[in-house]
């Protein structure tokens, strides 16, 4: 009898399609997504579920303003979400609607059931409503006399209203809170949930209006429309079939593994929406996670402002994995966090083009040059440096498997990150390029490579969840074609690469570096909205004009760092030891803030090797290693590993 999963139940805020969404919205989305392919591929049932809030006062008044009915309206912005999830390729199992049938026939039913127990009455309501967040508030919640959550005007309403007792299942929340302490993410969020709505007094929801129509019509009573949140609030379990003449799903899923939501509707989902489930007599979900903002430097993303930022945009620039990469990486999940281009960009180059790309690269051009292109079979651990390769890799694995059990993805990433640099270390470490000067080295040199590649392809597996295209293009550059050597359970062995596999001949770097300035010039000319006028650039300074005879006055020669670190009481000072090849020397630079000591070990750097030896700090300097700024960021300059030490540069 084939063996039942475990399910996992994960959802998104259903969005609100008064406008375009931005990349914040994609932020939670990519998110869950991330966390969804991570449970399939450790074989898991999984259920991710999507969707769009189509009802309310906002919508209506903006399909009036375009002359369209609302549904009109939603059907078009409900297709171009699904066209951005699409894009963004969100591994969804079901896009809720809440104009939907399956859903507006349900919700009347839970509706009916409410009132006919006595949690819902009908009284009027005065008050203070905010249409942006379609939210009310009492006047003790209004911060400077505007809407708390957006800091926008509200207006003062009086009308007839249904309401819901919430009051009557406050001590059950609090002790749910506390048998459950995992239930709200972060646990600041449930500190907030306790002092600024519950210990004041909770106030009786008003769960209908009257003031417009495009709503859930209350059954029996149709000039009311369902308030948006007894609506909004039920798509997690209709979606899923409750109430309806197939509730199998429900029965299999719910309740929910987690909600994932921005922090300005926690209130919603940790206070209301327990309590709507507690009147239903039906379990609570497992956890609300609440994350937080995707600010830009000057605030909240806002169209008026004109710091919108358009995943769509980016993605057809730079690239679906690198905008999933940047949203999961930048920002610890949970927290606010600012996007700026320059972060974007710096991300890509660095940490896509530079270590990732440039590690596969390398390994494919080794394998091509010193194997004709074959992966030698693996022998075990040979180098000194092979068993602390292999420790640190497991132990990536672990920190990543526990970070994302905790929804941590950044943390997941830097272990996968971590790997990805140790591989890189090891390189500078074994120095294929020697070994392969010597014969009897043979076996070491095959040892390396088999470890490149399989380093590799195990960072390739770890990186599913969270790129959708690039583990592909690592695992056809190393020609892995098995599904088991991609799976969660390859990673339990080393060398499961099959002796003879065959690399591509030239790879492809899968993440080109970028001109930083060219870029961000971009990101900022593509944001909505009117944009600041830039500067004129002064025309950089240049040195005066040498002759031939200077220039050749200058001894430039390729040297090897063996050594490397840095200067007491001086934090931009490195002190390197140098092989010149025919002699050792001492170079003092100032490029401490960018590079640690064990990062050049080992690399061939352009030294200026007649300069006048100077003392810096007290320590001797007998030359100057050459290096490139851009944009205050320092970069030495490298040489192929196959010149020799002291060969003259030209």
């Amino acid at each position: 009898m084939k063996e039942k999963l475990k399910t996992f139940y994960l959802t998104t805020p259903i969005y609100y399609p008064s406008g375009n969404l931005h990349i914040g919205h994609a932020y939670t989305t990519v998110a869950g997504d991330a966390m969804a392919r991570y449970k399939r591929i450790r074989g898991y049932d999984v259920m991710y579920l999507t969707g769009t809030d189509e009802h309310g006062q906002k919508i209506q008044k903006q399909a009036e303003k375009e002359n369209i009915t609302p549904k009109e309206y939603v059907d078009r912005m409900a297709s171009g979400i699904q066209e951005l999830w699409k894009l963004l390729d969100i591994s969804y199992d079901d896009f809720i609607r809440t104009t939907q049938p399956r859903h507006k026939d349900v919700v009347q039913k839970i509706f009916k059931r409410l009132l006919d127990q006595g949690d819902i009455y009908l009284d009027e309501y005065e008050g203070f409503y905010c249409t942006p967040c379609e939210s009310f508030f009492t006047e003790r919640q209004l911060v400077d006399g505007n809407c708390p959550d957006c800091g926008r005007p509200v207006e003062k309403v009086k009308e007839e209203s249904y309401f819901f007792k919430m009051s009557k299942y406050v001590d059950r929340l609090l002790q749910y809170y506390e048998e459950n302490p995992e239930f709200i993410q972060p646990e600041s969020r449930k500190n907030e949930m306790i002092n600024n709505f519950i210990k004041p007094g909770l106030e009786d929801l008003a769960v209908s209006r009257t003031t417009f129509d495009w709503g859930i019509p209350v059954p029996g009573d149709p000039k009311h429309v369902i308030y948006v949140w007894i609506d909004a609030l039920t798509n997690y379990i209709t979606a899923l079939g409750y109430g309806s003449d197939d509730d199998s799903k429900y029965v299999k899923y719910w309740p929910a593994d987690v909600h994932l939501v921005g922090k300005e509707i926690v209130r919603f989902h940790t206070i209301y929406w327990p309590i709507m489930l507690m009147a239903l007599d039906l379990p609570l979900p497992k956890k609300v996670f609440a994350h937080g903002w995707l600010l830009m430097k000057d605030g909240k993303m806002s169209k008026s402002k004109g710091n919108v930022v358009d995943p769509v945009m980016l993605v057809k620039r730079y690239g679906l994995d690198a905008v999933r990469y940047y949203l999961l990486r930048e920002v610890p999940f949970g927290s606010d966090g600012v996007f700026t281009p320059e972060g974007f960009i710096e991300r890509i180059n660095f940490d896509l083009a530079n270590d990732l790309g440039n590690l596969l690269n390398r390994t494919i051009a080794m394998i091509n040059k010193y194997f004709d292109g074959v992966i030698p079979a693996y022998r075990g651990s040979i180098t000194p440096f092979d068993n602390e390769l292999l420790a640190e890799q497991k132990k990536a694995v672990e920190h990543y498997e526990n970070a994302m059990e905790h929804m941590e993805f950044s943390v997941a990433l830097s272990s996968v990150w971590h790997m990805i640099n140790r591989t890189n270390k090891y390189i500078d470490e074994t120095r294929p390029w020697i070994l392969a000067k010597d014969e009897e080295k043979r076996g070491e040199l095959g040892s390396v490579m088999v470890h490149l590649a399989e380093s590799l392809r195990r960072a390739a597996v770890l990186l599913q969840p969270f790129l959708t295209e690039s583990p592909k293009r690592i695992f056809a550059q190393l020609n892995i074609t098995d599904d088991q050597f991609k799976s969660w359970e390859s990673l339990e062995t080393f060398g499961n690469i099959p002796e003879g596999t065959k690399v591509v001949e030239k790879g492809e770097p899968i993440f080109p570096r970028l001109d930083m300035e060219e870029e961000i010039s971009y990101i900022q000319n593509e944001m909505r909205g009117p944009q600041p006028a830039k500067e004129p650039e002064e025309k950089p300074e240049t040195s005066p004009e040498i002759t031939i005879d200077d220039f050749m006055k200058v001894e430039l020669r390729v040297a090897e760092v063996i050594d490397c670190e840095p200067v007491k009481k001086a934090d931009k000072l490195l002190k390197l030891q140098l092989d010149l090849g025919y002699e050792k020397r001492q170079v003092v630079s100032g490029i401490a803030e960018f590079y640690k000591p064990e990062e050049l070990i080992g690399r061939k750097v352009i030294v200026v090797a007649n300069l006048k030896p100077v003392k810096l700090r007290g320590e001797l300097s007998q030359g100057m290693i050459l290096a490139g700024e851009e944009n205050g960021i320092l970069s030495v300059a490298s040489v192929d590993q196959d010149l020799p030490n002291g060969a003259i540069v030209k």
